[in-house]
C-alpha cells in the first residue's frame, strides 16, 4: 500500500475530495491529503493511481502505523 510521503497516511484512505471530473478514460479526482498535500488521482478500468501530488502548506506531523 502507498502512502503520502509527507505525512504516512494511507493513498487508499481518502481523507477528503475536492472535485471529480469525468473523462473518457475515466474519471480524474483532486483530492486533500491528512497533512494538506493537494493530489491529483487518475481512476480507470484498472483502479486508482495517484499521478501528481503537491506538498503541504504547513509543517506536518507523521502519522504512525495504525493511526
Amino acid at each position: 500500500m502507498s502512502t503520502c510521503p509527507f505525512c504516512g497516511w494511507p493513498d487508499d484512505d481518502l481523507y477528503a475530495v475536492v472535485s471529480r471530473h469525468h473523462t473518457p478514460e475515466g474519471e480524474t479526482v483532486w483530492t486533500r491529503c491528512a497533512c494538506g498535500s493537494l493530489q491529483v488521482r487518475v481512476v480507470g478500468a484498472g483502479g486508482a493511481v495517484v499521478s501528481a501530488r503537491g506538498r503541504p502548506s504547513r509543517e506536518v506531523v507523521r502519522c504512525e502505523d495504525g493511526a
